[in-house]
């Protein structure tokens, strides 16, 4: 049995990575005879071939829109616009078989909004390993790119790094974190991979997905949902229009968004700037439910109140929204359970 899956994990080598298609003629001979020799076992054993090695193929890289659409109605809490654009956004793209172009998410709001989380939501959807699998590529501002002084080697590691990634699995998804902390002109060096070419160096990104993640314009967010608190009217009435210039022009004119005066934006090569609007009250009790409900535990209303009670919100005097919405929720259930 050990010998027999040592010949499945050559074959499953051979056949995820593309190798039969640069060894030479008698090794390919061999490789289908191995193939041929294992027939029998591997009838017993359906799709055993990739079971030990994540592929770019339908067995590990597949897109469950039922699963996003229950992920974001069940998880994601106080979100109904980006709820609504990331659902219709991803799942015509991923339905897609010939995109034009990548897909290009921008979202934007306070910490502790959702934005994290909803980029996991989607890699949870797409990728059988999730996060973890090795086609979702994150990167963060002040770990990846820490000094300025050294910008334009990091240009050059950057469209390194997508083309070697794109190039072994045409469904990679890139995420970069704290684009707000992001050196100014260091995401246009990838802006040729999200325009519309069919192919730039042999290689085509149009099946990638890249999410950029950012607090900034967030301000613009709150400003607009505390207007239509102070007027008395649901937060469920804010449209994506009401947000969608405000947050692009907020974005494109701030010097410590990561997209100051980027040609992503000048080039409409961003499909959606997604709002989080800051969560109130019952939001925050919502997540600290879902939490004590993830950790396996009776979820607990009386303890999801007292948390909640426990966060920072503003206005002072009234209370509205939580100032780092629910981003402490899992620290402070560990101190009140």
């Amino acid at each position: 049995m050990q010998r027999a899956k040592r010949h499945v994990l050559l074959l499953s080598l051979l056949l995820c990575t593309g190798v039969t298609d640069a060894i030479e003629p008698i090794s390919t001979s061999i490789a289908v005879g191995m193939a041929a020799a294992l027939t029998g076992f591997l009838a017993s054993y359906q799709n055993i071939l990739y079971y030990f090695n994540e592929c770019c193929r339908p067995e590990w890289v597949y897109f469950n829109r039922t699963g996003l659409e229950a992920d974001l109605e069940s998880k994601l809490f106080g979100q109904h616009i980006a709820s609504r654009i990331i659902l219709k956004a991803v799942s015509g793209f991923m339905s897609n078989e010939n995109p034009k172009k990548p897909l290009v998410l921008s979202l934007h709001g306070w910490t502790g909004t959702g934005k994290n989380f909803v980029s996991e939501l989607i890699a949870e959807n797409i990728f059988k390993e999730g996060m973890d699998s090795k086609y979702v590529h994150v990167f963060t501002s002040e770990l990846h790119f820490p000094h300025s002084s050294q910008s334009d080697t990091y240009k050059t590691q950057l469209q390194q790094w997508i083309k070697g990634n794109v190039s072994e699995c045409g469904r990679s998804m890139f995420i970069f974190d704290e684009m707000d902390k992001m050196h100014p002109g260091l995401i246009d060096s990838i802006k040729p991979y999200l325009d519309y070419y069919d192919k730039l160096d042999g290689v085509s990104y149009r099946k990638a997905i890249f999410i950029f993640l950012s607090n900034a314009g967030g301000e613009s967010i709150v400003d607009i949902a505390l207007d239509f608190w102070k007027a008395g009217r649901s937060r469920e009435e804010i449209k994506l229009r009401d947000l969608e210039t405000v947050l692009s022009l907020s974005v494109f004119n701030n010097k410590k968004s990561g997209l100051w005066h980027t040609s992503l934006i000048d080039k409409n090569l961003v499909d959606f700037f997604v709002p989080f609007l800051p969560l109130e009250y019952h939001h925050v009790v919502q997540c600290a439910m879902n939490e004590m409900k993830v950790r396996g535990h009776e979820p607990d209303l009386n303890v999801a109140d007292e948390v909640a009670r426990d966060l920072v919100f503003f206005p002072k005097s009234e209370r509205v929204f939580a100032v780092k919405g629910c981003k402490t929720i899992q620290s402070k259930l560990d101190y009140y359970t």
